[in-house]
C-alpha cells in the first residue's frame, strides 16, 4: 500500500521503499511548501503528478545523472554554440521559463506542472533555491531550464525549447559553470535519450543517495543545515550570463 503523507510534518519514508511498477513512486500527500521540497530533494525524492492526482513523491531506481564534465558537445550543437546567436543568462526570466516549460507538448494532453507546482517553485525561487537558464536569441526567449540548486548538485525539473538545440545549449553552459565552479552532479530524474545523447548516464538509486548524502550531509550529521534551510551553490550563475 502506498503510503499516505500527513501535511503537518515533514517526512518521508526510506526511499528503498519505492514501488518497483511504477518505478520510483514513494508516497502521496503531504504538502508542496519549501519545507516539504527541500527535505525532499535532499533525500533524492521529488514530486510529479497530475491536476486530477494527489502529490505524488518519487524515488526512481536507477537515476539518470550527468556528471557535468562527462557533457558531450557534438559537432553540430557546437556549431550552433558558435553560430547562432545564442545568448544564455541566468535568473532573468524564471516564471517565464516555468510558464514555457508547462506549455502542453506534441501529442500531450496535459502537462504535469500544474498551477500548484509552478507557485510551489516560484516561491522557491524567491528564496533562492530554485533557479532558471534563459537561451535568448534576437531578444526573444527561445529555450531554457529550470531546477533546484544545492551546494553541488543541480535537481533539474524541465527544460524547452522554441528553437533547434536551444534547451541542450541551456544545458551546455549549465555543466560548463558547474565544472569551472565545482559542481558535481545534475540530476536529471528519468532516463530519456535525449539526455543520453548530451552524456547523462544512469547510476544505482543507493549511488545517487550516497552523492547527496557526501555533498550534502545525511540525517544525524552535524555539519549539514536544517532541511528547510537553503543551500547555496559552490558554482556561480553569474558565469552563465554570456553568449554561448
Amino acid at each position: 500500500m502506498l503510503p499516505w503523507l500527513s501535511d503537518r510534518s515533514v517526512g518521508f519514508p526510506p526511499v528503498a521503499s519505492a514501488l518497483r511498477d511504477p518505478d520510483g513512486l514513494l508516497a502521496a500527500g503531504g504538502a508542496l511548501t519549501p519545507e516539504w521540497l527541500l527535505a525532499a530533494y535532499r533525500r533524492g525524492i521529488f514530486p510529479w503528478f497530475s491536476d486530477d492526482q494527489p502529490i505524488l513523491w518519487w524515488s526512481p531506481d536507477p537515476r539518470m545523472v550527468l556528471f557535468p564534465e562527462e557533457i558531450r558537445v557534438r559537432r553540430s550543437l557546437a556549431k550552433r554554440l558558435r553560430n547562432a546567436g545564442f545568448r544564455v543568462t541566468a535568473d532573468t526570466a524564471f516564471e517565464q521559463v516555468v510558464t514555457e516549460c508547462a506549455a502542453p507538448r506534441d501529442g500531450q494532453p496535459g502537462t504535469w506542472i500544474t498551477d500548484e507546482m509552478r507557485e510551489a517553485y516560484v516561491h522557491l525561487h524567491r528564496l533562492g533555491a530554485a533557479r532558471s537558464l534563459e537561451v535568448w536569441q534576437a531578444g526573444e526567449l527561445v529555450g531554457g531550464l529550470y531546477g533546484v540548486a544545492m551546494g553541488p548538485v543541480f535537481f533539474g525539473e524541465s527544460m524547452f525549447s522554441r528553437q533547434a538545440d536551444a534547451s541542450k545549449v541551456a544545458l551546455v553552459q549549465l555543466a560548463r559553470a558547474m565544472a569551472a565552479g565545482g559542481g558535481r552532479l545534475i540530476d536529471c530524474q528519468m532516463h530519456t535519450g535525449h539526455l543520453a545523447s548530451l552524456g547523462a548516464r544512469d547510476i544505482a538509486r543507493s549511488e545517487f543517495i550516497g552523492y547527496l548524502e557526501q555533498w550534502l550531509g545525511h540525517a544525524g550529521s552535524d555539519h549539514r543545515k536544517a532541511d528547510n534551510d537553503v543551500l547555496a551553490p559552490t558554482w556561480s550563475f553569474e558565469a552563465i550570463d554570456t553568449i554561448a
